[in-house]
């Protein structure tokens, strides 16, 4: 791990100014500030020397409602995003009307690991792509752009096959993030130019001929809150997550499912991806698909071919496709099976 220095903001507006000044130095010309917060990624990443931040801003010290609270009001559930993810994923409120939130949460990493990540470090992890972990793999487009793609023609077995492009096929690894685009969330920012909010789902970008640019936040953007609307159905509604072991491993495919009924007929659904997709991944063709239909397994196996359309695979990752429609299918006819009234 390289030297860095460390300093500590106890507002957000703080977190911010820290940013703003660091990033006028010429100590972060080639080596960019990073905010910390249960550091279970980012530090990893240090001590690979993938990541070399010169400097740390320490934000655990902001304890205002905004960024540390889970409120329920109003129709609106708001997620702080220093809340821990055990926090979130025991709450008594979310576990009964956004049960897909919880068990996004509770599905990830370990349980040391949910006590001390937060969720908006959660939803901002970077790839495990191994080439892009493994400094000694010099072509990754992510670390070094221009560079190449050593996944194109290497082991791909864990890389996506939704949303890749000629430059870029890593898989983002997060749960979490596949449960809010599924319930429409937004997120609350704080930045240089003051406080702004966007849909969770215009967070992400997808890779294309800049894949080292990950996010539409600028320089110094800071997450404070994720909003999601308390809709009736967000109760009826489920994270499926297919891995290579029961525990502590990443989706080879998941799906976020959320769903309106009247009856067996579907009034509305809502379905997003994991683990085969460049971004958190949201299958809107397939949910229309559905829609004023009845959800059986024929009506769930169509939505999950619609869903798949368009998937690329390379040599080691065209299981994907086949295990994510499964998947899907899986998790519709499971949250319809919930059997609650909306």
């Amino acid at each position: 791990m390289r030297p860095f220095l460390i300093e500590r903001a106890s507002t957000e507006q703080q977190a911010v100014s820290i940013a703003a000044r660091v990033a006028g130095s010429d100590l972060a010309a080639d080596r960019p500030f990073q905010f910390l917060a249960g550091g279970t990624t980012l530090i990893d990443l240090m001590k690979l020397d993938v990541m070399r931040p010169a400097t740390l801003i320490d934000v655990n010290g902001i304890r205002t409602p905004e960024v540390s609270s889970i409120s329920l009001e109003n129709g609106v559930l708001r997620l702080g995003s220093l809340v821990r993810m055990a926090h979130a994923a025991d709450h008594n409120a979310i576990k009964s009307q956004f049960p897909v939130i919880a068990e996004s949460l509770a599905l990830a990493a370990s349980a040391q690991l949910r006590n001390m990540a937060s969720l908006g470090g959660n939803a901002l992890q970077r790839t495990r792509c191994p080439y892009f972990r493994d400094f000694s793999y010099r072509r990754c487009n992510k670390r070094v752009p221009g560079s190449g793609c050593s996944a194109m023609d290497g082991v791909n077995r864990l890389h996506a096959v939704l949303g890749v492009s000629n430059d870029c096929i890593a898989a983002y690894p997060g749960d979490f993030s596949v449960a809010l685009i599924a319930l429409d969330a937004t997120v609350e920012i704080a930045g240089p130019n003051g406080t702004s909010k966007r849909p969770f789902a215009d967070l992400h970008r997808a890779p294309g001929a800049t894949p080292q640019i990950e996010t539409t936040l600028a320089p110094g953007d800071f997450i404070t809150t994720f909003v999601i609307p308390a809709t009736p159905y967000a109760r009826r509604s489920r994270y499926v997550k297919v891995r290579d072991r029961q525990s502590y491993e990443f989706a080879l495919a998941s799906a976020a499912i959320v769903l309106d009924m009247d009856g067996g007929i579907v009034r509305e659904a809502r379905i997003a991806l994991g683990g085969v997709a460049t971004t958190p991944w949201r299958a809107r063709d397939a949910e229309a698909a559905l829609k004023g239909r009845r959800l059986d397994e024929t009506t769930a196996q169509a939505a999950a071919e619609i869903a798949f359309n368009g998937a690329s695979a390379r040599e080691h990752n065209a299981f994907k496709i086949p295990l994510g429609k499964a998947t899907v299918v899986r998790a519709l006819l499971e949250t319809a099976a919930l059997g609650i009234a909306t």
